[in-house]
């Protein structure tokens, strides 16, 4: 990777990921054994999956068998993802999420904070937006048309999600703490912003619709979002 400010985005499927475990690590496979539920093993190896496929691309690593098992994404003592390149810390920031079928994964240069988030677009119960939104978020989503309510709700929520992540916090942190803003409408990626309440501190980033699905990423500084095509990522 080079050093401009950009932030790679890179998506994947669950008919993506090998049935086999071999392009897992070592340390990986420690921690998918861990792993009680199937449904909870197929989450996890998706968002792993993806984040290989696209670090595999970025890092330009030559044979694609061996180069999945070289790279290895690890928790961090606080829970957040991080990449690992024979067994040396990787030049990057990494977040990753998966939802249903989809994994989603975004990287920047160490120096930038990232978050990433996917979320299935879907009415959400009565009354959630007052437990988890701030008022002003909370009045827009009472404000607008009943019809729109379950993208705005699912935008609001993913992109509080981004920046939680960006953070290392994560829900441990209330999510009316930070507050989602969003900038007029671009092409692919429509810009978003949010800003954590105590700190002032400002994420940067955008929002896509995929399929039912909403992606939103963050980053601590203004930054270009670029894809990783599937042809590049293998």
């Amino acid at each position: 990777m080079d050093s401009r400010l950009e932030v790679f985005w890179h998506t994947e499927t669950l008919a993506d990921v090998p049935v086999h475990d071999r392009w897992l690590g070592p340390e990986e496979l420690r921690c998918l054994a861990a792993m009680r539920f199937p449904r909870r093993r197929s989450s996890w190896r998706l968002g792993r999956w993806t984040a290989k496929a696209a670090l595999c691309t970025l890092l330009h690593q030559g044979d694609r068998a061996a180069a999945l098992t070289a790279v290895q994404i690890l928790p961090a003592p606080d829970g957040a993802p991080v990449a690992w390149v024979e067994g040396a810390p990787a030049p990057v920031s990494i977040s990753l999420s998966h939802r249903n079928e989809i994994g989603f994964c975004v990287v920047a240069s160490a120096a930038v904070a990232v978050g990433c988030d996917v979320e299935r677009i879907e009415a959400r119960e009565e009354g959630f937006f007052r437990d988890y939104f701030t008022a002003g978020e909370a009045a827009r989503v009472e404000q607008s048309p009943p019809a729109g309510r379950p993208l705005l709700e699912t935008l609001i929520w993913s992109a509080k999600e981004s920046a939680l992540k960006a953070l290392r916090e994560g829900l441990r942190r209330d999510t009316r703490s930070v507050v989602v803003e969003f900038g007029p409408h671009g092409e692919l990626w429509r810009p978003l912003q949010v800003q954590c309440r105590e700190t002032a501190r400002v994420f940067y980033g955008g929002w896509a619709e995929h399929l039912d699905f909403v992606l939103t990423l963050v980053a601590d500084c203004p930054a270009e979002i670029r894809p990783l095509r599937r042809s590049e990522a293998g």
